[in-house]
């Protein structure tokens, strides 16, 4: 943790801010999250140590989006300075040009600093239809509504989700031939209330963490399937998408592991052209004021929080994405790089 300094001028005793400064006074864009949530919450947090240690008529406007491939667009496109989104896998695939990039590369992206969390995408269902892995889905062939988040070019998760089906032999063409459907909305809360309201038979969604799935799993039985070994070597293969296990008794009358694919991570980043000396204040003050953030979050167990606390400098430099010149500067500087 930094310490507050009392420091002297022609002006008299005031504030200043621990740390390195930049003279001069910077206006900055920053990219969250739909406005109440984690991103939003870092976002924030940034912001203020960022100014207290710039110029005097520093800036820094935070907007709001949904957080995915439209925040990785709008850095990559100039019109945010910096974003944050989750998982990492996404943001990569993004910068080879595949998936929701469209064939546009981002390859002009650098990180800052990844803000470690454990997360899953998963599929439930109710308990009430009686299946238990894939292959009595498909054979059931259940006319189910799920809810998930929509496949509009723009949302990670429902493009994945919808992958994810596919790699496990239930295109949506074949969900709609049962007389099924997907059911968008594009908060894990909502979809979540969906499932525990009853208005869905089934959800595929992440924030494994959150309060939402254990008011779920208070309220109704549900079921994970754990997804097929063909089905995660496909994942890992076409799409360089992880596996990733969710261990027995995670939630009441979960009794085995339930495998799936990871969700984890989020990542700081911004454009290769931003200024040296910005990247390197920002990432300072990421690694350095930390304890800012993991404040917020404390009152959760760590296994239960958005954010795994305590963050690890050491992990926190190891992102998804080549670092920015200033961030390797100030990695460098603490010892934090080999």
């Amino acid at each position: 943790m930094v310490k507050a300094q009392i420091v002297a001028d022609k002006n008299g005793l005031h504030y200043q801010a621990p740390g390195p400064h930049i003279d001069r006074s910077v206006t900055l864009r920053f990219q969250g999250d739909w406005g109440g949530a984690n991103f939003h919450r870092v976002c924030g947090w940034l912001s203020q140590e960022f100014c207290d240690r710039s110029g005097p008529y520093s800036r820094v406007f935070i907007g709001n989006s949904n957080g995915q491939a439209d925040t990785v667009r709008a850095v990559h496109r100039g019109r945010a300075d910096l974003a944050i989104t989750t998982p990492t896998t996404a943001v990569e695939m993004m910068v080879r040009g595949e998936g929701l990039a469209q064939g546009e590369p981002c390859s002009d992206l650098r990180a800052l600093a990844v803000i470690p969390q454990r997360d899953i995408l998963v599929l439930a269902l109710g308990k009430e239809f009686g299946i238990e892995t894939f292959e009595e889905l498909r054979r059931k062939r259940p006319a189910l509504k799920i809810a998930t988040s929509p496949d509009d070019g723009m949302n990670y998760l429902g493009y994945i989700a919808r992958r994810f089906m596919e790699a496990a032999g239930i295109p949506e063409e074949t969900l709609k031939s049962w007389g099924g459907s997907y059911v968008d909305a594009m908060r894990p809360e909502i979809v979540l209330e969906f499932f525990r309201e009853g208005l869905v038979d089934g959800v595929i969604m992440e924030a494994i963490m959150a309060p939402w799935w254990r008011q779920l799993v208070e309220k109704r039985e549900i079921v994970f399937l754990s997804a097929p070994e063909e089905t995660l070597q496909l994942m890992e293969r076409q799409y360089h998408w992880a596996r990733k296990v969710m261990h027995a008794n995670t939630f009441p009358n979960q009794p085995e592991d339930v495998w799936t694919i990871d969700y984890s991570h989020f990542v700081v980043f911004c454009r290769d052209d931003l200024p040296e000396d910005i990247a390197h204040l920002l990432t300072w003050c990421l690694v350095e004021t930390r304890d800012l953030i993991e404040v917020q979050y404390r009152h959760l167990a760590p296994d239960r929080s958005p954010i795994t606390y305590p963050l690890e400098p050491k992990k926190m430099a190891q992102t998804p994405l080549p670092l920015h010149p200033g961030a390797e500067r100030y990695y460098r500087e603490a010892g934090l790089l080999a």
